[in-house]
C-alpha cells in the first residue's frame, strides 16, 4: 500500500477530537453506555460527529473545520450541551480528563467494530487498558511539505501542549505523582513516539513505503505517534493532549496549536533537524511528570528553563499571531492557568484532597464538564 496524496486544506483551519467518559450515577466507575449515547445522540442535529471508541466506557466527538477557537468552542458547546441532555435521559453523567481515577482496565469491553477487534488481538490487554481518554487537534497545512515542516516544529512544543492539558494524575484508585499519566499508556505501543525528521512529502513516502514493506504498518492510521500528518484532511494533527475537563480549556488548547502554525508558517523560525530530538523524550517526560513544574530544555542551545517560563514567553510571542488568527482569548485563558500554576491535573488532586473520595472527584468534574 503506497502513502496516499496530501488533501488540500485552507491553512490554519481547526478541527478537535475529544474521547470523553461514561459514567455511572451511582458510584461514579466507567458505564458501558456508548451504544445507548449514540442512539440518542443521532436523533440531534449537531455539527461534527460522535463515534464509538476503543471500549464501551467511551466516546468521541468531533468538530467540522473550524477557522477559529471561537468556531471550535461553538460547535464544541453545542454537542457537550446534546450529550448532557442524552446522557440525563440514561441517568449517566460524561466527563473529562485524561484517566478515569479508578475503573479496572480488566472489567472493560471492547467496542464491537472490526477495527476495534483486531487491536484487541494484536495488542492484548494493552486494548482495555487503552481506555484512556485524550485530545486531538487539526490543523490545516497548504501543502505536504510545509506539513512536515509544521510539524517538526510543533514537536518543540509537545511538553507545552501535554502541561497544559494535563488531567490524569489517578489511575486505579492511586496517585501516580504524574500529572499527565495517560501517556505512560500510548508509550506501551510500539509505534507510538515520534514521527522520522524528514521534510518532504517524497521523503517521508520513501520511509512509508519501507515500513509497509515490512507488514508492521498498512495506514497512517498504524502510527501512535505524538504528532503525525493527515494526508486524507491535508492536515497535522497533535496527539499528546489529555481531554480537559471543560470544552473551553480544549477550544483554547486548539488556539495555541493554530497560534504556533500561523508563526511557523509566517516566519520559518526554525530549521528542524535530527538533533533536535535528543532532548525530545526527556522534555516530554518532564511534562507528563511534572506538569507546570516541569524544565524544559531548549533544543538548539541546550539552556534549561522551567517550562512555566517558556510558555509565558510564547504566549507574549504569539501575541501578533494571536490576533490574526482572532485567537487572544484562548490564549488568555492559558495565561491564566500557567499564571495561577493550576491546570486540571492540580485541580482534581485539590479535589481529591479535599474529598478524599475519587468518586466524588468525578461527580464534580462531570458538574464542570456540563456548566456552560
Amino acid at each position: 500500500m503506497s502513502l496516499e496524496a496530501f488533501s488540500k486544506s485552507e491553512a490554519l483551519t481547526l478541527g478537535v477530537e475529544l474521547e470523553l467518559q461514561l459514567v455511572n450515577t451511582v458510584d461514579y466507575d466507567l458505564a458501558h453506555y456508548a451504544n445507548d449515547m449514540l442512539r440518542l445522540m443521532a436523533r440531534h442535529k449537531l455539527p461534527g460527529s460522535v463515534v464509538p471508541e476503543m471500549t464501551e466506557g467511551m466516546i468521541e466527538i468531533s468538530t467540522d473545520v473550524c477557522r477559529t477557537w471561537g468556531d471550535a468552542l461553538g460547535q464544541l458547546a453545542q454537542i457537550r450541551d446534546a450529550l448532557v441532555q442524552s446522557a440525563d435521559k440514561l441517568n449517566i453523567a460524561v466527563v473529562g480528563g485524561g484517566t478515569h481515577p479508578f475503573q479496572q482496565w480488566h472489567q472493560q469491553r471492547i467496542y464491537d467494530k472490526p477495527r476495534f477487534q483486531q487491536l484487541s488481538q494484536l495488542y492484548g490487554y494493552l486494548s482495555q487498558q487503552f481506555t484512556i481518554f485524550g485530545q486531538h487537534v487539526h490543523v490545516g497545512c497548504p501543502d505536504a511539505d510545509t506539513a512536515l515542516y509544521v510539524l517538526h516544529c510543533l514537536s518543540r512544543y509537545i511538553p507545552h501542549f501535554i502541561a497544559l492539558a494535563a488531567s490524569s494524575p489517578f489511575v486505579q484508585g492511586q496517585d501516580t505523582a504524574f500529572d499527565s499519566a495517560r501517556l505512560n499508556s500510548v508509550f506501551a505501543f510500539p509505534l507510538s513516539g515520534r514521527a522520522p525528521c524528514v521534510l518532504s512529502w517524497d521523503e517521508f513516502g520513501q520511509y512509508f513505503d519501507k515500513m509497509t514493506h515490512t507488514g508492521v504498518v498498512q495506514s497512517m492510521k498504524d502510527f501512535y505517534w505524538d504528532i503525525r500528518p493527515k494526508p486524507e484532511y491535508g492536515t497535522v494533527e497533535v496527539r499528546v493532549f489529555d481531554t480537559p475537563l471543560t470544552v473551553q480549556h480544549a477550544a483554547a488548547l486548539a488556539g495555541y496549536v493554530q497560534c504556533l502554525a500561523a508563526w511557523f508558517l509566517q516566519e520559518r523560525p526554525f530549521t528542524p533537524v535530527e538533533d533536535d530530538y535528543l532532548v525530545y523524550s526527556y522534555n516530554r517526560f518532564q511534562a507528563c511528570r511534572f506538569g507546570l513544574d516541569a524544565v524544559y530544555v531548549d533544543p538548539a542551545t541546550g539552556q534549561h528553563q522551567p517550562l512555566r517560563e517558556h510558555l509565558l514567553a510564547s504566549f507574549e510571542r504569539l501575541a501578533p499571531f494571536a490576533l490574526q488568527c482572532q485567537a487572544g482569548g484562548a490564549l488568555e485563558l492559558l495565561h491564566a492557568v500557567v499564571q495561577d500554576n493550576r491546570n486540571h491535573a492540580r485541580w482534581l488532586r485539590e479535589c481529591q484532597q479535599r474529598e478524599n473520595l475519587l468518586a466524588e472527584v468525578i461527580r464534580q468534574a462531570s458538574l464542570r464538564f456540563r456548566a456552560k
